[in-house]
C-alpha cells in the first residue's frame, strides 16, 4: 500500500513543501531512501526503524521504499523521521486515517521520543502559506512554531503519542501561545549602560548617530581607551526591532539551530563579535550545503570586529559587498544559497602594533614603515563603505573618579528612535528602513542642502578628494544628524560634523 505524508525542507533562508511516499511491497527486506537525502536522511532508517518498535507498532519485514518528493530538491537533516514513521505505519495499515492537511515535523530518537528540530519556524511559516490547516511539531518547540498565527500546532512527545492521537484513542492538545510572553523577552534585554562610560562623550555622539541611521563605524585608540565597552553599549540605544525585523531574525537562528529553547522569538538585536582567527566560511556562511555565517546572524544588528586590522585581508575584503547589498549569496556546484545580511559594521582597533600611537603618555615602539602597513591592513575601498571613523583617546583620571552621571541609554534612545521614525515615514513607500540604505536615487530626492550646506561640501570634495561613494555616505550621514534635530533641510553644521566622522591619515 501507498501512503503519502507531508513535510518541509530548509532551502536557504525559505522552506519548501516535501511529500513523503512511502510504499511497502513483497520481496526482501531492504529499507531505501531516494530523492537526494544526506547523511543525516540516510540515517533515519535505523532511528524509525527502532523508534516505530519501540513505540508499540510493528515494523513490516518486506521492501520499503521512502521517496522524497521533489527529487531534484536536496534533504538534509532529520526533520524527515517523523513523516517518514507516520508513512511507515499508514502504509503497513496498522493506522487508518485521514490526514490531508496535516504536516508532520521531527527527528526521532531510539525510543519514540522526538527531539529539538532547527528551522522549525521557516517550516511552519511555509506550511501557513501553502493553506495547512495543521502541523505537528516536537513538544520542546511548540512556542518556536506558534508564533506563525492561523495554523493549529500540535506538540508530541513519542511517536506513540501521534499514533493514539490519529487513532482516536486519546487526544492532543493544541499549543496556545500567551501573547505577554514576547513582550516579557523584550523587558528582560539587559544592556550595557551609556552612564556606566565615563568620558568619551564626542564618541557616545557618535555613537547615537550611527544608531540612528544605522551605519557603520570604527574606533581606534590605545588599549583600555574603552572601545569594546562602548560597542557594546550600542545596543542600549538602538531602536527596538518591530515584530517582523524578529521573525526575520528568528528565522535565521532557528535555521542556524542557534535559537534558545526558552526564547521562541527573538526581541533583542543580535550582537556577534566573532574572534578575528575566523575562517571566511564562518564570517560569509558556507559549508556542503551553505548555512548562516556571522555576518548573516548579525542581520538587524551589530557585527562588532575587535582588533579590526588583525582579521585576515581576504576575510575583511569579503564584507565589501555584503555592506553595499545588505545580502549574501553562496554558490555551490548544486545551487546558489542567498541570506540577509543587513547590518552595522562597527569596528575597534589600536592606530600601530604596540598601540599607543599619537597617545599622550606612553611612547609607541613602533617604526614608521610598521605604522603604515598595520593601518594599511584595511583596503581604501573598504574604509568608503565606513560612514563613521572616530578617534578614542585614553580617559582621564579626573574623568574616571568623577561622580557625576552621564547620559543614560534611555534619553539617547528616545532621540534614537525619534530620529528613526521619521525616516520610516520617509521611506515607508520605499521599502528602506534607514538613512544608512539610500541609494543614489533616494539620496538626490531626500538629501536636500542649503546653499552653505552645498559651498562647504564642493570646498571638501576638492580639498579632501573624495570618491562618489563618500560624497553620498557624508550626505547621509548629514540626514541623519538633521534627523536628531527634527530639521527637514541639512544645513552647514550637519555637513560639518559629517566631514568630522570620515577618515584621515593618522602619520
Amino acid at each position: 500500500m501507498l501512503a503519502k505524508v507531508t513535510s518541509c525542507a530548509v532551502v536557504g533562508m525559505e522552506g519548501a513543501i516535501v511529500e513523503v511516499e512511502v510504499d511497502i511491497s513483497p520481496g526482501l527486506p531492504v529499507f531505501t531512501v531516494v530523492g537526494l537525502p544526506d547523511k543525516a536522511v540516510q540515517e533515519a532508517r535505523e532511528r524509525v526503524r527502532s523508534a516505530v518498535r519501540n513505540s508499540g507498532c510493528v515494523f513490516p519485514n518486506r521492501r520499503i521504499t521512502v521517496n522524497l518528493a521533489p527529487a531534484d530538491l536536496q534533504k538534509e537533516g532529520p526533520a524527515y523521521d517523523l513523516p517518514i514513521a507516520v508513512g511507515i505505519i499508514f502504509s503497513s495499515e496498522q493506522v487508518a486515517a485521514n490526514i490531508a492537511g496535516m504536516v508532520f515535523l521531527g527527528e526521532l530518537s531510539l525510543d519514540g521520543g522526538l527531539r529539538h528540530t532547527n528551522g522549525i519556524l521557516p517550516m511552519v511559516a511555509l506550511a501557513h502559506q501553502k493553506g495547512y490547516s495543521t502541523i505537528f511539531v516536537p513538544a520542546v518547540d511548540a512556542k518556536e512554531a506558534s508564533i506563525i498565527k492561523g495554523i493549529r500546532i500540535f506538540p508530541v512527545n513519542t511517536l506513540s503519542e501521534l499514533i493514539g492521537h490519529l487513532r482516536g484513542d486519546i487526544s492532543l492538545k493544541e499549543f496556545i501561545s500567551d501573547e505577554n510572553t514576547y513582550d516579557e523577552i523584550q523587558d528582560n534585554c539587559s544592556y550595557v549602560d551609556l552612564a556606566e562610560v565615563k568620558g568619551q562623550e564626542h564618541v557616545k555622539r557618535a555613537l547615537e548617530v550611527a544608531a540612528a541611521g544605522g551605519h557603520n563605524m570604527l574606533m581606534v585608540g590605545p588599549p583600555g581607551s574603552g572601545k569594546t565597552m562602548l560597542s557594546r553599549s550600542l545596543l542600549s540605544i538602538l531602536p527596538r526591532m518591530t515584530l517582523g525585523e524578529s521573525l526575520e531574525v528568528t528565522k535565521i537562528y532557528s535555521i542556524a539551530g542557534l535559537l534558545p529553547s526558552d526564547i521562541p522569538l527573538i526581541r533583542q538585536r543580535p550582537f556577534r563579535s566573532p574572534h578575528y582567527t575566523i575562517s571566511h566560511a564562518g564570517l560569509v556562511g558556507g559549508g556542503h550545503w551553505p548555512h548562516p555565517g556571522e555576518i548573516s546572524l548579525s542581520h538587524r544588528g551589530v557585527l562588532f570586529l575587535d582588533e579590526f586590522a588583525e582579521f585576515g585581508h581576504a576575510t575583511l575584503e569579503v564584507l565589501r559587498q555584503p555592506l553595499e547589498d545588505r545580502i549574501v549569496t553562496i554558490s555551490r556546484a548544486k545551487g546558489s544559497i542567498t541570506f540577509p545580511a543587513n547590518f552595522m559594521l562597527v569596528g575597534a582597533m589600536n592606530p600601530c602594533p604596540c598601540g599607543y600611537f599619537g597617545d599622550q603618555f606612553k611612547e609607541c615602539t613602533c617604526s614608521a614603515g610598521a605604522i603604515s602597513r598595520y593601518q594599511k591592513r584595511i583596503s581604501g575601498p573598504l574604509m568608503d563603505r565606513i560612514d563613521i571613523y572616530i578617534q578614542v583617546p585614553r580617559v582621564d583620571y579626573e574623568k574616571l573618579t568623577d561622580r557625576h552621571q552621564g547620559e543614560t541609554s534611555d534619553k539617547v534612545r528616545k532621540r534614537v528612535e525619534s530620529a528613526r521614525e521619521i525616516q520610516n515615514e520617509r521611506f515607508k513607500e520605499v521599502g528602506i528602513v534607514c538613512n544608512a540604505e539610500m541609494t543614489p536615487l533616494e539620496i538626490r530626492e531626500y538629501c536636500q542642502v542649503d546653499s552653505p550646506a552645498q559651498d562647504l561640501l564642493r570646498m571638501a570634495m576638492k580639498q579632501l578628494h573624495l570618491s562618489a561613494r563618500a560624497f553620498h555616505r557624508i550626505l547621509k550621514l548629514a540626514r541623519t544628524i538633521a534627523d536628531i534635530e527634527g530639521i527637514s533641510t541639512i544645513a552647514s553644521s550637519h555637513v560639518a560634523e559629517a566631514l568630522q566622522y570620515r577618515p584621515r591619515d593618522m602619520i
